[in-house]
């Protein structure tokens, strides 16, 4: 007979968790058997994105057609047995079956028959991505309209001759009932589910792209999804946290791209006062090396009155972000990032600046908010446009909201299947070993440690606040 141990003193909290769950033995027991069928399942599909920075229209298709992934399985299964193009349109199909569907029966002269092709197609298809996941799982994926329906075709087959009548009259069912579009977007959305196990996004959602507001959007109803917060992520998290500097950085780049509707459209901070001080402050300043970057493909949504208006409001917060975060790096001398007071380096009457000891000249030595004694200091306007953008992005739900869901989903770092995520890079010294970083007075970390307490550090700025 086993010896039996009793369970140590510092296990019991943990039993007493368990029990809650589990009451009994014969409930334990289950879960356990369940639990290691399913470590025996193969792994689920691990999806790997970073550096979104907004795209979302690329987001959006990567994640319908994953990676390809979903292209691979329809090549296996019909590869043999249809031609190229026609798996490209199922594919597309599947992907997008809103659009398809309109453009298919626009041309389509036999609907019923295509009807009846693709339905069968589509289940198979449903079935071999379903195939790595338990009865449960697949079944807590699908929409409640047609649950029982595509689980009985799933798991019935037509080259079973016992079931291939009834497989057939539910197909033929869908379609005489008007069912078949409904059905037909129903199951693709399924197959694109189940295509991504987890979703791993490492790091920079924000900044330059048009549409990171979407993107969080839509991860806000996907499965299942983490994130290791990149630095630009970490931007849009210090400017709702207040910082300042943060909250200039984050409008700074979307000037630069000149791609404002994550700004506007998405959370609401109100632009007009910088737009209003910018025209008032830099009307008469060319301010060409703000002129905004606009790929070609924007340049048609960009005339040259908005790039214009988007150079003076990109110099008037440049200015204003130098002035902020001065005032940060005087307040931590540990940092040792004095060589970054730019301002205290230009000869405003020369018009020059020395950097490491040598002298240029700058292309442009207009700065009409900048006090030569102390460079460093807000003008009373740019203060008052400063508490204007703070309290626009403090009120904003929606940024809260998003916000609130990099909090939940993820931090610096993660180990997932024996995987270290991180986002671009960990410090090390010249010869590879990690280095050791000040992120705090008398505090010094490296590798996993200095990942830990500076995602503890920002989450701190959000303890004080029920709503972030």
């Amino acid at each position: 007979m086993a010896n039996i141990h009793p369970p140590k003193q510092q296990d019991m909290k943990y039993l007493h968790l368990l029990a809650q769950s589990f009451p009994n033995i014969s409930e334990a027991s289950m879960e356990i058997i369940n639990l290691q069928a399913i470590l025996h399942l193969p792994k689920g599909t691990e999806h790997f994105l970073a550096d979104i920075h907004g795209e979302y229209e690329a987001f959006q298709h990567i994640l319908k057609n994953a990676s390809g992934n979903i292209q691979r399985k329809v090549n296996e299964l019909f590869g043999n047995t249809m031609r190229e193009s026609d798996m490209k349109e199922l594919c597309t199909l599947i992907y997008y079956p809103d659009q398809k569907l309109e453009l298919i029966k626009a041309a389509e002269p036999n609907i019923i028959d295509w009807y009846r092709i693709t339905l069968h197609q589509l289940v198979s298809v449903c079935r071999l991505v379903a195939s790595k996941y338990t009865h449960s799982k697949v079944r807590k994926s699908l929409p409640h309209d047609f649950s029982y329906i595509i689980q009985e075709l799933l798991h019935e087959r037509t080259d079973d001759a016992n079931k291939a009548d009834y497989v057939n009259v539910i197909i033929d069912t869908i379609i005489s009932t008007g069912r078949a579009d409904d059905f037909i977007v129903a199951i693709s959305n399924v197959i694109q589910r189940l295509s991504i196990d987890q979703l791993h996004i490492l790091g920079d959602i924000y900044d330059r792209g048009p549409g990171a507001h979407i993107i969080m959007d839509t991860l806000s109803s996907y499965h299942s999804w983490d994130i290791q917060w990149g630095n630009h992520d970490i931007l849009w998290m210090g400017a709702l946290a207040g910082n300042r500097a943060c909250q200039c950085n984050v409008i700074r780049l979307s000037l630069r791209y000149a791609n404002l509707a994550t700004l506007e459209e998405g959370y609401g901070i109100n632009l007009v006062p910088l737009a209003t001080f910018a025209m008032e402050t830099y009307g008469d300043d060319p301010c060409e090396e703000f002129v905004p970057k606009i790929a070609s493909a924007d340049s048609a949504r960009i005339d040259q009155k908005t790039s214009r208006l988007a150079a003076l409001m990109h110099k008037a917060i440049t200015i204003i972000q130098f002035k902020e975060e001065a005032t940060i790096i005087k307040r931590n001398p540990a940092w040792n990032m004095s060589d970054r007071l730019l301002f205290n380096k230009i000869d405003y009457q020369k018009g020059t600046i020395l950097l490491d000891g040598k002298e240029y000249e700058l292309k442009s030595n207009s700065f009409p908010t900048i006090d030569p004694r102390h460079p460093d200091r807000l003008t009373p306007e740019e203060k008052q446009l400063m508490d204007k953008l703070n309290h626009s992005f403090q009120v904003s739900e929606k940024l809260h909201k998003h916000i609130r869901m990099l909090l939940q989903h993820g931090c610096m770092y993660a180990i997932y299947n024996n995987n270290l995520l991180f986002h671009a890079s960990i410090p090390l010294n010249a010869d590879g070993t990690l280095k050791e970083v000040e992120i705090a007075p008398d505090m010094k970390c490296s590798g996993k440690e200095l990942l830990y307490n500076i995602g503890m550090m920002i989450r701190t700025a959000f303890q004080t606040d029920s709503s972030a």
